[in-house]
């Protein structure tokens, strides 16, 4: 099978960074409770926190961030055979937002595929994108990932119209998208994509994260239904465990050294919990490649935000692993990449 390599990468986030003390502000919560129990400095919103108004769309995020990516590679439009976009939260139920991403790039005559799921989606993007390349029938595509959370919330309500389970998410998500072009050819940032790991490991467990299909600014609660509710209790005991089994088994499946790792891109939902899942997987050698603290959880955005990161300050003959986990029904993902 022929070998894939990430060529191109760009990301987009929408409007000024929110800092704890502005949504502080807006939630009448406490500053210090933010950056003490979340460890997130600044999100972005598509949604102005004060007056509701949705200003960028999950599919103009998604273009913007593509035509980054384009041009991170040099690589003409005409040459993308498929686009694979993985959300958590589309525009609407139909179209579906990659059709119109597409339709905004000039692309036709082509596969179009997206995929519902969260912090894991990116990661099943990828190996979507990565078996059609291998497959032989495509050379180059384009894979996708962005959420636009802030339209579930109500940032109205304050600390008093909102539970706990659901307040979390006001202080942990923001808004974002990331795109990656894929290719059968080292060309670009020449960073070979080694292995992906993609597996549901959730039966029998309880969900983690549940998001509706409404809006908490556009419906009303009459049944009491929180449009997201987190069992953060649930993540906090998981997510560590389950981001050591990823990186040890896609070190194991790579049969690669644990001590020539050079970099590590942990899973990033909170600066609070990422520093915990680093500290435990007991790699001193790999250095970290995060961003949530600055960006918070632009759910599957993230692995966009790292790679780019990433591709920055790697090496060629450097290795890097990156973990993602997903609290919806619990699915496994990472990937490995190798600059060539």
């Amino acid at each position: 099978m022929p070998e894939v390599y990430v060529a191109g990468i760009g990301t987009r986030l929408p409007g000024p960074p929110v800092d704890n003390e502005a949504l502080a502000g807006a939630l009448g919560v406490n500053r210090e409770w933010i950056e003490q129990f979340i460890g997130t400095r600044t999100r972005h919103f598509a949604r102005d926190p004060q007056t509701g108004e949705i200003r960028w769309s999950l599919a103009d995020l998604c273009a913007q961030a593509a035509e980054r990516a384009l041009g991170d590679c040099a690589v003409d439009p005409a040459r993308i055979e498929f686009a694979v976009l993985a959300t958590a939260t589309p525009d609407a139920l139909m179209p579906a937002t990659v059709n119109l991403v597409a339709d905004r790039l000039g692309l036709n005559q082509l596969p179009t595929y997206q995929l519902q799921s969260g912090c894991a989606g990116a990661v099943q993007a990828l190996d979507v994108a990565r078996s059609l390349i291998q497959c032989g029938r495509y050379r180059t595509g384009l894979v996708l990932g962005g959420d636009v959370s802030t339209k579930h919330l109500d940032v109205s309500l304050g600390p008093s119209g909102a539970g706990p389970a659901e307040l979390v998410n006001y202080v942990l998500f923001g808004d974002g998208a990331g795109a990656a072009v894929l290719s059968a050819e080292p060309e670009g940032r020449r960073l070979l994509l080694s292995h992906v790991l993609n597996r549901l490991i959730g039966t029998g467990l309880d969900p983690g994260q549940t998001v509706e299909w409404f809006g908490a600014a556009d419906r009303g609660r009459e049944d009491g239904r929180a449009a997201v509710a987190e069992d953060y209790k649930a993540v906090e005991q998981l997510v560590p465990t389950l981001a050591a089994e990823i990186v040890w088994e896609m070190i194991d499946d790579l049969g690669w050294d644990a001590g020539r790792l050079d970099f590590l891109l942990p899973p990033q939902l909170s600066g609070r919990m990422t520093a915990r899942i680093v500290e435990g997987l007991g790699l001193p050698g790999a250095k970290e490649i995060s961003c949530v603290a600055d960006t918070g959880n632009t759910g599957n955005a993230l692995p966009f935000f790292q790679l780019e990161r990433l591709a920055d300050v790697i090496a060629p003959g450097q290795r890097a692993l990156a973990a993602a986990v997903e609290s919806s029904k619990w699915i496994k993902a990472g990937f490995a990449l190798e600059a060539v």
